[in-house]
C-alpha cells in the first residue's frame, strides 16, 4: 500500500457557482463534506444494470466508469450556445472556411457537423483511426466508458471514417470530447474540439501544375519520415503545402497579421507525416493544433481509394483562453450572466478580453490516505474530487508519497 498526500486548492468564486443538472430525475448533488454512497459518485460496475444517455440505454459492465459529474455535462453543447465564447470561436472558423473555400456552384466546399452524438463505439474512437489495441490512449483510466463497446468520444476524429464512408471530401466536425485528466486551470474532463478533413482527387491536386497530367498520387515504395509508402513525393508535398497554407490562413484570421508561426514534427497514429502548429503569442510559443497527411489505409478502408488528403484538429477552449484572456477552463461552464454577457458581441470577429468578476483568497487543504496496491489510477481520485467538490476545486497536486517498508503488517 502507498500513502499519498494531495493538496487541494479551492477558490470560491461567485461566477463559478451554478446549479448542477442531473442525468437522472430526482438526483440531488451532495454538498461538499457530506458522504454519499460510492454508487452516487460513479455509474458502473453493476452487470445487468443500465445507464440512460441522450435517449438511449446502454448495459453496464466491468468497464463502465462514468461519473455523475461528467454525465451532467453531456448534452450541454456549449459550442452551439449562441454568444458563448466557444460558439464565437466555432463561428469564426466556420465563417472563414465558408468564405475562403467555395465549390464549383458557389456553395461552401466544407460542410459542418456540430450536433453528432458524443456516444461512439470503441471501434469508431480507436480502431477506425488505426490506433493499436495496446496503445496507451485506450486505457480505462484515461477514458469514459459506458461499457466495453461504447464510450464518450475522446476526440472528434472518431467521426472521420463514417463521414468519409458517406462520400464526403471536405468537412468540419465540432463537438464535446471526454477524457479523464488531472485537475488544474488548463484541464477539464470535458472540452471541445474542431476537426477538419479534406480529400483530393488526382485532378484536383494537380490542377494548375505544369505537366500535372503525368503526375500520380500513388506508388509502391518504402515509408520514410517524409512520406507514406503508397504516396508519391509530388502528391505528398502538394497535400502538405495545401494543409500548411490552409492553417496559416486560419490562424492569421484568428490572431491577426504579422503572426510568427512554426511547424513541429510529431506523431499521430492516423496521419503521416504529422505536425503541430505553434504560434508566438505575447512572446511565448504556444501549441495550437495538430495535423498531418491522412494515413492512406484509413482513407482506403472508408472507400476513397482514389484520393489523398489531410486532417487537423484544434481545441476550442485553448484558442478561446488565448484569444479572450480567460484564465481558467472551468469558467466555460459558468451560467453567471456577468461572465456570459461579456461575449454578447454584435460582430463575432470583435476583439474582447475577459474581465474578472471577483477574487477570493485560496483555501488550501492537505489530505492523506492509504491507497490500494492494485486497480487504482490518479484519475480515479480526480473524478471523485470533481464529483464531490464540483467546479469549486481549482487544483489538485500530489505533494508526497510514502510506501511502508513492511507491507504485510499494514
Amino acid at each position: 500500500m502507498v500513502c499519498s498526500a494531495l493538496r487541494r486548492v479551492a477558490r470560491m468564486r461567485v461566477y463559478l457557482v451554478r446549479k448542477a443538472s442531473s442525468v437522472s430525475r430526482g438526483h440531488q448533488h451532495q454538498a461538499l463534506g457530506s458522504r454519499p454512497a460510492v454508487s452516487e459518485f460513479t455509474v458502473g460496475g453493476a452487470p445487468g444494470g443500465l445507464v440512460e444517455l441522450l435517449g438511449k440505454s446502454y448495459p453496464l459492465d466491468d468497464y463502465s466508469n462514468l461519473s455523475r459529474k461528467v454525465l451532467s455535462r453531456v448534452g450541454r453543447n456549449l459550442h452551439n450556445k449562441q454568444h458563448h465564447p466557444l460558439w464565437l470561436i466555432k463561428e469564426r472558423v466556420k465563417e472563414h472556411f465558408y468564405k475562403q473555400y467555395v465549390g464549383r456552384f458557389g456553395t461552401p466546399l466544407f460542410s459542418v457537423y456540430d450536433d453528432l452524438s458524443p456516444v461512439v463505439t470503441t471501434w469508431q474512437n480507436f480502431d477506425s483511426l488505426l490506433i493499436p489495441a495496446d496503445h496507451p490512449s485506450r486505457k480505462k483510466g484515461d477514458n469514459y466508458y459506458l461499457n466495453r463497446t461504447h464510450m464518450l468520444r475522446a476526440h472528434t476524429s472518431a467521426h472521420q471514417w463514417d463521414l468519409l464512408h458517406a462520400g464526403l471530401d471536405a468537412f468540419l466536425v465540432v463537438g464535446d470530447v471526454y477524457r479523464r485528466d488531472q485537475i488544474d486551470s488548463q484541464h477539464y474532463p470535458v472540452f471541445h474540439q474542431l476537426e477538419a478533413v479534406r480529400l483530393f482527387s488526382k485532378h484536383e491536386l494537380f490542377a494548375g501544375i505544369k505537366d500535372g497530367e503525368s503526375l500520380q498520387l500513388f506508388e509502391q515504395s518504402s515509408r520514410s519520415t517524409h512520406k507514406q509508402e503508397t504516396h508519391t513525393m509530388e502528391a505528398m508535398k502538394l497535400v502538405e503545402f495545401n494543409l500548411k497554407q490552409t492553417l496559416t490562413r486560419l490562424v492569421t484570421h484568428l490572431f491577426g497579421d504579422g503572426l510568427d508561426i512554426r511547424w513541429v514534427d510529431c506523431y499521430f497514429p492516423f496521419t503521416h507525416p504529422s505536425f503541430e502548429l505553434e504560434i508566438n503569442f505575447h512572446g511565448e510559443w504556444l501549441e495550437v493544433l495538430g495535423c498531418g497527411v491522412m494515413e492512406q489505409q484509413l482513407v482506403n478502408s472508408a472507400g476513397a481509394q482514389d484520393k489523398i488528403g489531410w486532417a487537423f484538429g484544434l481545441g476550442l477552449e485553448r484558442l478561446a483562453m488565448i484569444l479572450y484572456d480567460i484564465p481558467d477552463i472551468r469558467l466555460f461552464w459558468s451560467e453567471d450572466e456577468r461572465f456570459l454577457k461579456q461575449f454578447c458581441l454584435s460582430d463575432i470577429n470583435q476583439k474582447v478580453k475577459f474581465q474578472p468578476l471577483s477574487k477570493y483568497p485560496a483555501v488550501i487543504n492537505d489530505i492523506s490516505f492509504w491507497l490500494p496496491s492494485e486497480n487504482y489510477t490518479e484519475n480515479d481520485f480526480y473524478d471523485l474530487v470533481r464529483t464531490i467538490g464540483g467546479d469549486l476545486v481549482e487544483k489538485v497536486d500530489l505533494i508526497d508519497k510514502f510506501e511502508h517498508p513492511n507491507k504485510e503488517s499494514i
